[in-house]
């Protein structure tokens, strides 16, 4: 595969087909998880890993695997991947496990990790699987702390909360206050704050896209004028 098609894919996974805010796959943990930057950071990330992993092993036995069969063969590979990524993070990450809790197994029913093993490691090489993966997961990782970025400055006024749950008690230093002794606006921690906050950033994407295209046809029509 080129680098023009691996361009193409990096596009798609974190702008074109953006699974947050295109195809609104994942909803799930995007508007549970989303309360901050870190929590939905982390998740993206886990995310990314097993989109990864999956396609990569998807693409792998592509040929071997009988189409009547395929999805239930997916979705085995898929949980057994959560399993390791979430007896990894109990491990390791476990104060991050606690705040995540169901969220992280619930990564084998996100419906974007099946629909690219589906629609694209089934059908492709390994390395370019394996890219998509990490693109349509880090896309996702992206708008989660965005979301969560937004849901935290305006319900807690700060920013980077809880990240001592992924390096330690010595990293309460790195969260950010941005509005001090501000006493919190409920509504942006609570659902309907993520479903406010994921409309605007599909608003922004939106506009930002008929601009872009708006530029693309003005330039067009003055290159055939000239």
């Amino acid at each position: 595969m080129n680098e023009t098609s691996y361009r193409e894919i990096a596009g798609n996974g974190l702008w074109k087909q953006n699974s947050g805010v295109v195809q609104l796959l994942g909803m799930c943990p995007v508007l549970a998880v989303s309360s901050s930057i870190v929590n939905g950071f982390s998740l993206g990330i886990a995310t990314m890993i097993v989109m990864a992993l999956s396609n990569g092993a998807v693409s792998l036995i592509r040929n071997l695997v009988p189409g009547e069969i395929r999805i239930p063969v997916f979705i085995l590979i898929i949980a057994s991947l959560v399993t390791i990524i979430q007896l990894t993070m109990k491990a390791y990450l476990h104060p991050l496990y606690l705040v995540l809790g169901i969220f992280v197994p619930l990564i084998v029913t996100n419906c974007i990790v099946l629909a690219r093993t589906e629609v694209f490691a089934s059908k492709q090489k390994t390395l370019p699987s394996i890219f998509d993966g990490l693109m349509m997961g880090f896309g996702l990782a992206l708008v989660l702390a965005t979301l969560g970025a937004m849901r935290e400055l305006f319900g807690k006024g700060t920013l980077l909360s809880g990240i001592d749950l992924v390096f330690g008690e010595s990293a309460k230093s790195f969260v950010i206050t941005v509005i001090p002794n501000y006493q919190g606006f409920l509504l942006a921690i609570l659902p309907p704050g993520a479903f406010i906050g994921l409309g605007l950033l599909i608003a922004l994407k939106n506009h930002l896209d008929s601009r872009a295209q708006s530029r693309a046809t003005a330039a067009e029509h003055m290159l055939q004028s000239t």
